[in-house]
């Protein structure tokens, strides 16, 4: 009963608010799995998106309970607020039933990372020998080093670079952009990287402009992929023997973690990650706090763990 209007919602989402694919991928997949569920409900009344009620979302939102988590609930809510939104912007309904629906508190976690003495030795494991081995590097420690999404790596095209200045363009969420830093290994795996991979990217990208050729590519020439990534952070992870699994995302966290706690500003954090608030930041600062209380504790005369306190 939906598909009509979620096409129009996919076309008013490329077009007019520019998100990402991914981002789209995401609403599309939600608005399918709630116009399954009306389907699955058996209600021959329910003929058009107008006649469906508040009552039908909390139905809908009640049957993920089991199966998804808080934070994936709030995600699918949010995606029927928006597309109801439009819905009533366009003039195809005369009440939006999601407005007043509140999300599930969210549960607090702490961000996954790695300690300093594990990043290092995570990318001392990519030997750079080869040239898959040079990009994987090369990938790896700019997201180490600048903290940048892996949506963002892949995006990331030839002009978007400056390896000289150790500056590097990317677009984030809803296509901002902003300038982040490179680190002086990062950009010189990067410089091996691009000096090795040189042959084959002018023989496919001859006569582009730097702004359409990929600074990252598969063995195949195209672009890579932000699950390719992933698998191959998961490659070395294995290789290097760290206990815990780490993404692409957790390399990035780390980034932020390790900025906290020698000492960086929080707002500088914000800016160089691209979150548009800086409550998103904040959950990095309980990193700063544990540390922070460690040293109380070793330290204080009135600390209760100090050696002969009262």
């Amino acid at each position: 009963m939906l598909e009509s209007h979620i096409k129009d919602f996919e076309r008013f989402l490329r077009v007019e608010k520019n998100v990402s694919d991914h981002t789209c991928r995401g609403y599309l997949n939600d608005l399918k799995e709630f116009n399954l569920f009306l389907s699955g409900l058996g209600d021959d009344k329910m003929s058009n998106v107008g006649e469906v009620e508040s009552l039908e979302i909390r139905s809908y939102l009640a049957s993920l309970v089991k199966r998804n988590r808080k934070s994936t609930q709030a995600r699918k809510l949010s995606s029927l607020k928006a597309f109801f939104k439009f819905l009533l912007r366009e003039n195809e309904i005369i009440f939006d039933p999601a407005q007043d629906l509140s999300a599930p508190k969210l549960e607090k976690y702490l961000p996954k990372h790695m300690t300093v003495d594990e990043a290092f030795a995570f990318l001392d494991s990519i030997p750079g020998k080869t040239l898959l081995e040079a990009r994987d590097r090369a990938m790896i420690e700019v997201v180490y080093s600048s903290g940048i999404r892996v949506s963002e790596l892949v995006s990331l095209c030839l002009g978007n670079i400056d390896i000289k200045s150790g500056l590097i363009r990317v677009f984030g969420k809803g296509g901002k952009e902003r300038i982040v830093p490179i680190g002086e290994k990062a950009a010189k795996s990067l410089e091996q990287y691009l000096d090795r991979s040189s042959p084959i990217r002018n023989r496919l990208y001859k006569g582009n402009a730097g702004n359409k050729i990929p600074v990252f590519f598969n063995n195949r020439g195209g672009r890579i992929t932000t699950r390719s990534v992933s698998r191959i952070v998961d490659k070395y992870v294995l290789k290097c023997g760290l206990s815990h699994r780490i993404s692409p995302h957790a390399i990035r966290h780390s980034f932020a973690t390790h900025m906290l706690n020698a000492g960086a500003d929080l707002r500088a954090i914000q800016e160089l990650l691209g979150h548009v608030s800086l409550s998103t930041t904040q959950k990095y600062t309980h990193l700063n706090i544990d540390k922070l209380m460690q040293v109380y504790d070793k330290s204080h005369p009135r600390s209760r763990k100090t050696k002969g306190g009262s």
